[in-house]
């Protein structure tokens, strides 16, 4: 049976019973022997078409109880809870977000995830996919006490795979006892433009082998914790000066340079297994010259990713609420448009009701064909099979917390960053700081953040005072008490905010010695003048804080190297290679 948008709406406001509902047999646990395969062509054959919709949707849900009323998810969902938007939709996923309230503490989180679980088992039978944005480093979801562990160019910075691998299995494990089962990450693009706005440190790194590698572990870890990895976003947004979040982005490559640079992560996420790939709203002509955005392009998304690289997995979109995918087409059209490419599942269309019926609408015409339905949702149940969510789809929410954050954790958080630190600039003699020295903290940075580096340092013997907001004045009125300064600075692009410089520049034109260190992009190095020392952190963990002190006092040794190249100040050339370090 097909129904109209206005019967399906009417019908699903008052309740489920226009609508299948998968005998609860097929949501039980395989009989031993049985093929995964069959188990997934029996939950398929008893779904509706409206069913078999709502799985090619990962929505955003308003509120941090599932049974709570919001504004919001009545005017981007048309239903008021996140209970509501489960059964009325009968989407595949949810994901969390700290803006949509979803991500408040983990027994919240735990107790949020269980009860959408049951509000999907309670109405169709088959288990939601609950993922977050969880890269760490700049980007991060869950609360503490997970562990803060370094970004992706902390990673490339150390070049372990080891370190690689323990990383994705922390965030696997925390997300699986959290009650979530896809985090979309690894990043997988290649950051060859120092001047890209999104993903800078969120990158491994310039040099397209070693990110595949540390990719590939991360994956590994990841999923050895039973937590989907998805890589992105495919086919490659590191060379770009654009935003997709807010303008189309076009990279030029030619197909040898896509083939050399922007695939070799992807292609090892694939040999890896990876649970989802994510596409990117970029145009790339030398693939599709139409000018549609890969999330929209078929020969991208199938002829590509498909059918020459053999990838057999779950293809998600990245935001369909973002602004990079909504150029060339309406709301409504968007998902429709990604299926015919070749997407799987459709993430965060701006308007759920909207988007849904886009794609009924394209159903009943025949422009999408049941088995273009079935194929997607096979893989997308598949998913949930690998990750034995057919089983077990419920978590501990009292004893979550115990198990995150972990003794364990921590210190390959601490290891991870210690070995990332890199030794941009040195002068001689300048590190490590001498022992009982007073030293001045100041620069970018939270008083939480700023205190951290202060109690480290003091822990390591030194007197060390904290400085929070100086301007640059007040920054070099303070030096002058002190024997040495650590000025931090984080640069989201490649050029320094000019507050942040000023105060590196004060301080040091007092002829206190400045150690400056960056705790995000690398770059800062060549637009804050001549210092003592420069580090590159690539974050502000307080791991990476502490790797910093430890620098300074010469109990850690700084071992990591950059993983980009390093531009003069006007954009052009290279100061420092891929590779530089003075550890």
């Amino acid at each position: 049976m097909t129904l109209t948008r206005r019967a399906f709406t009417a019908a699903a406001l008052a309740g489920t019973g226009a609508l299948a509902t998968i005998p609860a047999a097929q949501a039980a646990p395989a009989k031993k022997g049985g093929g995964t395969k069959d188990r997934i062509e029996e939950i398929l054959a008893g779904m509706s078409i409206e069913q078999k919709i709502g799985q090619l949707f990962v929505a955003v849900g308003y509120g941090s109880r599932a049974d709570q009323a919001h504004a919001s998810n009545t005017a981007t969902t048309g239903v008021a809870t996140i209970a509501d938007i489960v059964r009325t939709h009968h989407v595949g996923g949810l994901i969390y977000f700290v803006w949509s309230e979803n991500l408040q503490s983990i027994e919240q989180i735990a107790t949020l995830s269980n009860d959408a679980q049951d509000a999907a088992l309670e109405s169709g039978g088959i288990p939601l996919v609950i993922s977050a944005d969880e890269e760490r480093g700049v980007v991060y979801r869950l609360p503490a006490p997970a562990t803060p562990l370094p970004g992706q160019m902390a990673l490339g910075a150390t070049g372990s795979k080891a370190h690689a691998r323990k990383a994705g299995e922390v965030v696997g494990l925390e997300m699986r006892a959290a009650g979530l089962h896809q985090s979309f990450s690894p990043v997988a693009d290649v950051n060859v433009e120092a001047q890209n706005p999104v993903i800078g440190v969120r990158s491994l790194g310039a040099d397209a082998q070693a990110v595949a590698e540390l990719v590939a572990m991360q994956i590994r870890g990841q999923q050895g914790a039973n937590c989907s990895a998805a890589a992105k976003h495919f086919p490659g947004h590191g060379d770009t000066a654009t935003d997709s979040h807010y303008g189309l982005p076009i990279i030029d490559h030619t197909r040898e340079e896509i083939d050399t640079l922007d695939l070799p992560p992807f292609v090892a996420a694939i040999e890896e297994g990876v649970d989802a790939i994510m596409t990117a709203h970029i145009v790339v002509p030398a693939l599709d010259d139409s000018g549609r955005p890969a999330t929209l392009s078929h020969p991208i998304l199938t002829g590509l990713l498909r059918e020459e690289l053999g990838y057999e997995g779950v293809i998600v979109t990245d935001s369909l609420a973002m602004e990079g995918v909504r150029t060339m087409f309406g709301d409504d059209r968007v998902p429709v448009e990604a299926i015919l490419a070749g997407a799987d599942q459709m993430l965060m269309p701006p308007d759920l009701v909207v988007a849904i019926g886009g794609v009924r609408d394209a159903v009943a015409s025949g422009e999408i064909t049941e088995e273009r339905l079935d194929e997607s949702v096979r893989r997308i149940l598949a998913q949930k099979q690998r990750r034995g969510l057919f089983d077990q789809v419920h978590v501990d929410a009292a004893g979550a917390e115990s198990t995150i954050g972990t003794a364990k954790s921590v210190k390959t958080a601490r290891a991870i960053a210690e070995d990332s630190i890199t030794v941009i600039t040195a002068e001689r003699g300048a590190l490590p700081v001498r022992k009982g020295s007073r030293v001045l903290v100041t620069g970018v940075g939270t008083a939480a953040k700023i205190d951290a580096a202060v109690a480290e340092l003091n822990a390591l013997g030194f007197q060390a005072t904290g400085l929070v907001g100086a301007t640059a004045a007040q920054a070099a009125t303070a030096a002058a008490d002190h024997d040495a300064a650590l000025v931090f600075t984080s640069s989201s692009g490649f050029v320094t905010p000019a507050a942040e410089s000023a105060v590196v520049k004060a301080v040091a034109g007092t002829g206190t010695p400045v150690v400056h260190a960056s705790l995000r992009n690398p770059y800062d190095v060549v637009h804050v003048g001549p210092v003592a020392a420069s580090l590159a952190a690539y974050g502000n963990a307080d791991a990476s804080l502490r790797a910093i002190a430890g620098v300074l006092a010469g109990t850690v040794k700084a071992r990591g190297t950059l993983p980009v190249p390093v531009p003069h100040a006007d954009g052009t050339g290279e100061a420092y290679p891929i590779g530089h370090g003075l550890g």
